[in-house]
C-alpha cells in the first residue's frame, strides 16, 4: 500500500488579496480562489462568523515557502 502526500494548509504568496488564506484553502482543496472568496462573503453577511475565522486562520496557519 502506498502512502499518498496530503497537500499542507499555507497561506498563499502569489493569489491574495488580504493576507492569502483564501488563496491557500483554494490551492490546498484544488478549487479557484474566487470560490473560497464568496463562500467567505457569503458566511460573513449571513452571520459574520466567517471574519472570525478569516482571523484566525491568518494567525495559525503558516505563509506559503519560497
Amino acid at each position: 500500500m502506498t502512502k499518498k502526500r496530503q497537500k499542507k494548509l499555507y497561506r498563499a504568496r502569489k493569489d491574495r488579496m488580504l493576507a492569502g488564506v483564501c488563496g491557500g484553502l483554494a490551492k490546498r482543496f484544488d478549487v479557484d480562489s474566487t470560490w473560497i472568496r464568496l463562500i467567505f462573503i457569503l458566511f460573513f453577511f449571513l452571520g459574520g462568523g466567517a471574519l472570525l475565522v478569516y482571523l484566525i486562520l491568518w494567525l495559525v496557519v503558516p505563509l506559503e515557502p519560497r
